[in-house]
This record gives C-alpha cells, sequence and structure tokens, in this order.
C-alpha cells in the first residue's frame, strides 16, 4: 500500500516536470512572490508598459530562435545581425536615403546574413552553433566597420516616428511585436509550414520519408530569424536615436534563455510559441524586477546566467522523463 502510494507520488511528480508549463510555473510564482517583497513598483500599469517596450527586440529574436530550435538549429548571431542592421539604416539615413528605402535595404541585407548562416549549415556542413558563432564574429566587426567604430547618431524624423510614435498609448515597436508573435504562432500550429518544422526537428529521416526538402526549410527559418532580428536592430536604433556597434550584446542568449524557458527542448520537435510568449515576458519581467530592486548589472549577469542554466534543467529533466 505504501510503495503504491510513494509510486503514484512519483508519477504526479514525474508528469508535472514532463510538462513544458512546469517550468514556467514555477518561475513566474517565484518572481511575483519574491518581486511583490523586494520591488513594490513591479506591479504598477506604468511598469508593465515598461517590459512590453524592453521585449520588443529581443522577443522578435526569440521568435524566429522558437521555429530554429523546434527545427533542431540554433543561432548565435542575433545580437551582430541587430547592432549590423542598426548601424546600416543609421549610415543609409546619414547619406540622404529615405526611410521607405533605408529600412527595406537593411531588413533585405538582415535577410542575406540569414542566407548565409544556412550555406555554411547546409553546404558546408558546419554545425550550428560553429557556424551561427563565426557569423556573429564577422558581422559584429562589420558593425564596427561600416561607420569607423563610431556611434552614428540619427536626425530624420520621419524614421524616428518608428521608436517615438504611440498608438493606443503604446510604442509602434510593442504592436509590430504582437503582431509578430500572433502571425507567427498561428503559422507554427494551423500550417503545413510549421508542422514541417516540428518533423524535421523531431525526427529527420521521418520528414525525408514524407518528401519533404529539410535543407530548403532550414534556410527558410535562418532567413527569417535574420530578419525579424534586422526588424528588432533598425526599431532599436529609432528608439536610441542612433546606430550604435556596441547595441544587442548578448541580445541571442537572452532570447534563447527565454525559448527553453518556455518549454521548446533544445533536442528539437516540441515547443509551443504560447510558451515562448510567456517564456520572453518572464525574463523580461525577471531582468525589470532586478532593475527597480537596484541590483548591480554584473549581478544581473549572474542572475540572467542562474536562470539560464534553470531552464536547461527543466529541459533536460524533461527529456530524461520521456525516455522512461
Amino acid at each position: 500500500m505504501e510503495l503504491a502510494r510513494q509510486n503514484k507520488t512519483e508519477n504526479v511528480i514525474a508528469r508535472f516536470f514532463a510538462n513544458p508549463m512546469a517550468g514556467m510555473a514555477i518561475a513566474i510564482v517565484a518572481m511575483l512572490v519574491g518581486f511583490a517583497f523586494t520591488a513594490p513598483n513591479f506591479f504598477l500599469p506604468a511598469n508593465f508598459l515598461n517590459i512590453l517596450i524592453a521585449s520588443s527586440v529581443m522577443g522578435l529574436v526569440a521568435v524566429g530562435e522558437s521555429y530554429l530550435i523546434i527545427a533542431g538549429q540554433i543561432d548565435l548571431s542575433p545580437g551582430a545581425v541587430s547592432a549590423f542592421s542598426g548601424m546600416m539604416v543609421a549610415v543609409l539615413l546619414k547619406n540622404s536615403i529615405a526611410p521607405l528605402l533605408s529600412v527595406p535595404l537593411s531588413l533585405l541585407v538582415g535577410a542575406g546574413i540569414g542566407y548565409v548562416n544556412a550555406t555554411l549549415v547546409n553546404r558546408l556542413k558546419l554545425q550550428p552553433f560553429i557556424a551561427t558563432l563565426a557569423s556573429s564574429s564577422f558581422f559584429r566587426g562589420m558593425a564596427f566597420i561600416i561607420n569607423d567604430g563610431k556611434t552614428e547618431q540619427i536626425f530624420d524624423k520621419r524614421f524616428l516616428v518608428l521608436g517615438l510614435e504611440r498608438f493606443l498609448g503604446m510604442p509602434i515597436s510593442v504592436w509590430v511585436l504582437i503582431i509578430v508573435l500572433v502571425v507567427f504562432t498561428v503559422m507554427l500550429r494551423y500550417t503545413t509550414f510549421g508542422r514541417n518544422v516540428y518533423i524535421v526537428g523531431g525526427n529527420p529521416n521521418a520528414a525525408r520519408l514524407a518528401g519533404i526538402n529539410a535543407q530548403k526549410l532550414v534556410t527558410r527559418l535562418y532567413v527569417m530569424c535574420a530578419a525579424l532580428t534586422s526588424l528588432g536592430g533598425v526599431m532599436l536604433a529609432a528608439r536610441m536615436n542612433a546606430g550604435q556597434p556596441t547595441a544587442s550584446s548578448g541580445l541571442e542568449f537572452d532570447a534563447i534563455t527565454a525559448v527553453v524557458l518556455g518549454g521548446v527542448a533544445f533536442s528539437g520537435g516540441s515547443g509551443s510559441m504560447p510558451g515562448t510568449i510567456l517564456g520572453i515576458f518572464i525574463l523580461v519581467g525577471f531582468n525589470n524586477g532586478l532593475l527597480l530592486m537596484n541590483v548591480p548589472s554584473f549581478w544581473q549577469y549572474v542572475a540572467r546566467g542562474g536562470l539560464l542554466v534553470v531552464a536547461l534543467s527543466f529541459d533536460t529533466i524533461r527529456h530524461l522523463i520521456k525516455k522512461r
């Protein structure tokens, strides 16, 4: 009897931790309880708007990373792509290129970087981690070279609307994030393309037998991730009134942390956009709460690293439980 009760308890615990939402549930409860005592201003409506604004760039990257990780890939170049895109649009505007042309050009170049990443992975057969790490180093360097390592101020008011204008009380960047989240949630869950992403990441052999062109799919995902990242970099430049070669440092790691915290398995083949959305706001809310508590910046790095370890630990636990 006692043994049966113990086994039942163990099964309940195992089912809880096997659920992708388990880590999020623990993180949300811990965060809300902790900040209720240490940072009461965290619950003010104005602060929730700050969280949304802070989520706008990282959220776009997290969407792209979600698709890639579900498909068994990863991209470590978003920080560099964001900075390069912001510098490029600033330099184009400086040379009197209208925003209606400079913004699409910057996004097109960003998408091109994604194609380069896909080529390194598909054609040269480099591991995604190595390929995109090399790409990150290259384009971070290009972000410095494009303007001799200097920050480029932006004065074009037509462009700055992206960072300053508000609609229904929320910045344009927040609305862009909301639209992207809705579109890509629907696309992942209800389209053939979305189903193929899961198949390629979960069972490459089944994907091949089903006639899915995995290389073509992976190319589209890298291009998509880079284009979303480039859009984030352009919006960040509009918000900062400048292109900065040092911008978005560590952006990719924040996005990956949010994705894994949201229940997307690093092993590929599982995860959801609603989970990623919650992961985004957990991570940004966590960072926001640390700022309200006046935690020194170097301790914030330590805390975010710890959060990533916790997120990866839950991913490992889920994987082990599924294998039982």
